[in-house]
């Protein structure tokens, strides 16, 4: 099943039943995002983090007095750390749907993950762009970790580069584990304008400020990337010599439920019937205007 939005240039196919995700993301025929090219989770465009970003180390953490015990998760692979949460692995039912709206919900019963939960997203497409939001909301009868992030997958070249103001960068370990926080009085941008192929990394970087911004020179093109407040961190995957790159807007750092000492390390304990909303904003723009 795939659903299909326009407005103002900007073209957005969504694929409810693989784990929510965007399958296109395309401005002026352009993309934006990759598009879709396999029937994977890990071929799609973009797919929601909920209701925990990025891995938790051996899928182990304590929850009050319980231990909870996570299996790993990644499709076709064999990686210890379970990560995204459950709704890039579940299908997803459209609950309304309008020429340039949709609104999707996941719920979860106890399992693994021993609290009920519904997730909602909604994508707006506007002349101005792609406006995406997601909010979480606890059914159980007792507090549940949380946290809500988004994971899209960009075309890279040789000249992209990745533009964001952070105030700190993990070091990760080889599995992607944060190691060590190098954390500056002053936001600054890790890259130092230097293109997205001159690093190799999967790492998180934490008090953002400001936008985030993608640029394809030769392409004459640009994306903005505008998070909501509850986002202060992001993801960033580039791996070596790849046609693609992440930079994942999230509520967390990696691994927050097993970090209870690092300052704002933006784990949310959800009461019972709270709710946790983000939300992202794209807008295209051509590096000449």
């Amino acid at each position: 099943m795939k659903i299909e939005l326009a407005a103002g240039g900007y073209a957005l196919t969504l694929s409810p039943e693989l784990g929510g995700s965007i399958a296109r993301f395309d401005w002026q025929g352009e993309p934006l995002m990759r598009r879709r090219f396999g029937d994977s989770i890990l071929d799609v465009s973009c797919f929601p983090l909920v209701p925990f970003c990025n891995r938790i180390a051996h899928g182990e953490f304590a929850a009050g007095s319980k231990r909870i015990k996570l299996q790993p998760n990644m499709p076709g692979g064999d990686h210890p750390h379970p990560l995204h949460g459950f709704g890039w692995l579940s299908s997803w039912t459209v609950i309304e749907q309008g020429e340039a709206h949709v609104l999707l919900r996941h719920d979860h019963q106890p399992d693994q993950w021993p609290w009920a939960y519904e997730a909602e997203q909604h994508f707006g497409l506007t002349d101005g762009g792609l406006h995406h939001t997601m909010r979480l909301r606890n059914l159980d009868d007792t507090p549940m970790p949380a946290g809500l992030g988004f994971h899209p997958y960009f075309p890279r070249t040789e000249q992209t580069t990745f533009h964001g103001l952070h105030c700190g960068e993990w070091t990760t370990s080889g599995e992607g584990l944060p190691v060590s926080l190098d954390l500056q009085p002053d936001a600054k941008d890790w890259w130092r304008g230097q293109p997205v192929s001159t690093r190799s990394l999967d790492t998180v970087y934490v008090q953002r400020q400001g936008p985030l911004t993608t640029t394809w020179p030769e392409r004459r093109l640009g994306l903005t990337i505008k998070p909501s407040a509850g986002l202060q961190f992001t993801a960033v995957f580039a791996p070596d010599s790849a046609d693609f790159f992440c930079v994942e807007p999230s509520s967390q750092m990696t691994d927050a439920v097993n970090h209870p000492s690092v300052l704002s390390n933006g784990l949310v304990w959800l009461e019972p019937g709270e709710e946790l909303a983000v939300s992202v904003d794209y807008h295209a723009f051509s590096p000449l205007d």
